[in-house]
């Protein structure tokens, strides 16, 4: 079993806590994504998985053995764990040629000959490589040039596949068709998949769960759709997808956008999550609806036109909201008074986070 266990694990760079009393479980065979902005400890949790860097406190496993244990004083360097690695450079050797490219690593590892050449093959076959592998890397595109890099990996056949920013440097075609790539290999190859990246979408399109990071601390863990329709705080809320926040207050029992008298109140419940008088609603563009009349008052600044949707800046008091419709949608002309009604929101109080 290649579940993956950290257990109050935490690194310090001098007085800089990278990561702070992490508590995870990447489960058996599935794809987890390492999310947040740079700088959260998403690269360092993956080194420290790797043993690139070794942990201040706690430990981990995968199944049942230790790999890094502060109270055992224990540490398994990185060439005795054998997880396959890709990294966001291609790291391809430009003197030898696809398959000897990846093969090297099972050289180094005193395979058989007989050994070396079935599990290359088997590489390069997974990975559509077996036709050119008698070419140079300078003579195919960065996708295949990730590609080898992932026959590399797996051609050690890995529990663990470790990919750090593995698609960055791909354009946005080539990055869509990865994606699907690395998912149908861990579905056909059953290895755990530990993929960090600073991609928001990437990471939904990929993972069965994601864990979102900030400043070293887990945010939240749990599947794309949770995560999206359940963000636990301002922060993952504003990390995840496109966002708009509207700060609050109420008054007479009802709420109204602060510092916009004009807008009339909020028709619709107060959110749960929304405690004291003064709070922030939370939206996504997708889930505003503009019409003529009634509605939260506002004004259309700017609208712009992106092929199947409409993409409107709304201006309610000091406040701009980011709206989009579908092309066939009623259309409002810049200038022109709407309102504006919440087909759904999140509520979080006022000092919360952002």
């Amino acid at each position: 079993m290649a579940t993956v266990t950290l257990s109050h694990v935490t690194k310090r760079f001098g007085g800089v806590t990278a990561v702070r009393d992490l508590d995870l479980e990447i489960r058996d065979g599935e794809c987890f994504s390492l999310l947040g902005p740079s700088g959260c400890g998403k690269t360092t949790t993956l080194r420290m998985l790797a043993g690139f860097e070794d942990l201040d406190e706690g430990e981990i496993r995968v199944g049942d053995r230790v790999f890094s244990s502060s109270a055992r004083r224990y540490y398994l360097p990185p060439e005795q764990r054998d997880f396959g690695m890709v990294f966001q450079a291609f790291a391809v050797w430009p003197h030898l040629n696809i398959f000897d490219n990846v093969a090297f690593p099972l050289q180094i590892k005193g395979l058989s000959r007989a050994d070396i050449q079935a599990k290359t093959r088997r590489a390069l076959a997974d990975t559509g490589l077996l036709k050119v592998q008698s070419a140079f890397p300078g003579e195919l595109s960065g996708g295949e040039k990730q590609r080898i890099a992932l026959a590399r990996a797996i051609a050690i056949n890995p529990q663990v596949m470790l990919l750090d920013e593995p698609l960055s440097n791909l354009d946005p075609k080539l990055r869509e068709e990865m994606r699907f790539e690395i998912k149908d290999l861990q579905r056909r190859l059953g290895f755990t998949i530990v993929f960090v990246t600073h991609d928001q979408a990437e990471a939904m399109a990929i993972s069965d769960r994601m864990l979102v990071m900030r400043d070293g601390v887990l945010q939240q863990v749990g599947s794309p759709v949770a995560i999206y329709e359940q963000p636990a705080s301002r922060f993952v809320f504003s990390f995840i997808g496109l966002s708009n926040f509207l700060p609050m207050e109420d008054r007479d029992g009802r709420s109204y956008v602060q510092g916009a008298p004009g807008a009339g109140p909020l028709e619709a419940p107060r959110p749960e999550g929304a405690a004291g008088p003064t709070w922030t609603l939370a939206t996504r563009p997708t889930h505003i609806d503009l019409q003529a009349g009634g509605g939260l008052r506002g004004t259309v600044l700017r609208r712009v036109y992106l092929g199947e949707v409409v993409e409107y800046r709304v201006r309610v008091g000091p406040h701009e909201l980011r709206i989009q419709k579908g092309a066939r949608d009623q259309v409002f002309e810049e200038g022109a008074p709407v309102g504006l009604t919440f087909r759904q929101y999140l509520g979080y109080p006022e000092d919360a986070a952002g």
